[in-house]
């Protein structure tokens, strides 16, 4: 047989497919921990079902339970402000919606390796809230803890902190290894109070944890709270030693946590939905800047107008540089231009930087006075040489289009009939 058609000969039995089926290695359910009559002891209930075994706690919460400053009724009377609002946010929730605050407790930041061992959910049922928790009774079990948390079945809106980046993916690690055992994973819309509290503090909080922000504005103090890093290592000892009395105090931080997401919905709505009250100019002034950043402009006009209007000019800088966009926008040239002086005293130096590029635009498009505009090119170009840049060539390439805009400016100052500028 010659070389080509041994070749060829090799590619036919490469390309043939079987047309057996795949077959799902067939489950087998796994024993049962030794310890879990002392878990039971210790407050967990256990729960059977086709794949195993796992552990559950409920709690529940009247509407009038308060928790730091709220009581976690005023989350409906939040919602129902959302519904008076004419523009979309992606904030918004709604009482079409099905809520269920979400956290997880794990054994690890990342990898194939890392278990989640706590599911955690918060849910309205008729007239109160209910907390359920799910325990991982041992890694073999993990079909039956999935399974058992319904999210096979939820269609709902999942309100996390951080879950969009951590708990979530997680969960679908989880998941995709059992998939041949339990049903799909679905999809829920979700709403990640982490990003919100990121745009709303912003400047002002110096740590974005959860328990910063209870402390900070949420009026909730934590008494014998353990540290999240620990939870992976008491949850291990547990199952090692099966005394679960530490493990409890995982599973209290893991309910305070979740009612912090209700209390957290309810002050950042209150605070996007109401104009400028107890907290701070820099707090306003991101919500001014949100709403912007939605096209929302009318809105965020009026919430940095309000900021302008009520803090000092130092306090409200950031609010008089960001409403000097929108005021250019709508063509007010000369408020635009006395805004963006009156920020920077208080802008760090590359938004300066970007406001004396502003001066200088306006000066020399809109309002034509060269003179102004070559004094502002300059004041620019001497901030830009304070900066210090990660490469040099960044300052170099910014000191040249500062330079161009200078050359431009003298032409047009001392040649003014030059129509080729």
């Amino acid at each position: 047989m010659s070389y080509e058609n041994k070749i060829l000969q090799m590619k036919k039995l490469l390309g043939k497919k079987s047309n057996q089926a795949v077959e799902n290695p067939a489950f087998v359910k796994p024993a049962q921990p030794s310890y879990l009559e002392q878990w039971q002891q210790a407050g967990l209930e256990v729960v059977e079902n086709d794949f195993g075994v796992l552990l559950k706690k409920e709690v529940r919460f009247a509407f009038n339970y308060m928790h730091g400053n709220y009581e976690l009724g005023e989350l409906f009377a939040v919602m129902e402000r959302w519904a008076m609002q004419q523009e979309d946010h992606p904030y918004a929730l709604s009482f079409d919606e099905t809520l269920v605050f979400f956290d997880t407790e794990t054994t690890g930041l990342k990898g194939a390796g890392t278990h989640i061992f706590l599911l955690g959910f918060l849910e309205v049922q008729e007239d109160e809230f209910v907390l359920t928790q799910y325990v991982l009774a041992d890694p073999s079990n993990e079909a039956a803890f999935l399974f058992e948390s319904k999210l096979w079945q939820k269609n709902g809106t999942m309100i996390t902190y951080n879950g969009k980046s951590f708990d979530w993916p997680q969960l679908e690690v989880r998941w995709t290894l059992n998939k041949h055992h339990i049903p799909k994973l679905k999809t829920q819309r979700q709403v990640d109070l982490l990003h919100s509290t990121k745009r709303l503090w912003k400047d002002e909080l110096q740590q974005m944890k959860l328990t910063q922000v209870e402390q900070d504005k949420l009026g909730f103090h934590r008494q014998g709270d353990i540290p999240g890093h620990l939870a992976p290592i008491i949850y291990f000892d547990a199952v090692k030693s099966g005394n679960a009395t530490t493990l409890m105090k995982v599973l209290k931080h893991n309910e305070w946590d979740l009612l912090s997401l209700i209390t957290l919905y309810i002050h950042s709505t209150k605070l996007l939905l109401d104009e400028v009250g107890q907290e701070s100019a820099t707090t306003y002034t991101n919500i001014g800047k949100w709403f912007g950043d939605l096209k929302q402009k009318k809105t965020g006009a009026e919430i940095l107008t309000a900021v302008t209007e009520q803090f000092s000019k130092e306090d409200a800088g950031l609010a008089h540089y960001y409403l000097a966009f929108e005021l250019k926008r709508n063509g007010d040239y000369a408020l635009a231009v006395n805004a963006f002086q009156t920020s920077l005293p208080a802008l760090p130096l590359k938004k300066q930087v970007q406001a004396y590029e502003q001066l200088a635009m306006l000066h020399e498009h809109q309002l034509k006075d060269y003179k102004r505009a070559h004094a502002y090119t300059e004041a620019g170009m001497a901030v830009v040489k304070k900066i210090i840049y990660a490469k040099q060539s960044q300052q170099q390439r910014q000191l040249q289009n500062w330079d161009k805009r200078l050359s431009r400016l003298e032409i047009k100052m001392y040649f003014p009939g030059n129509r080729t500028i």
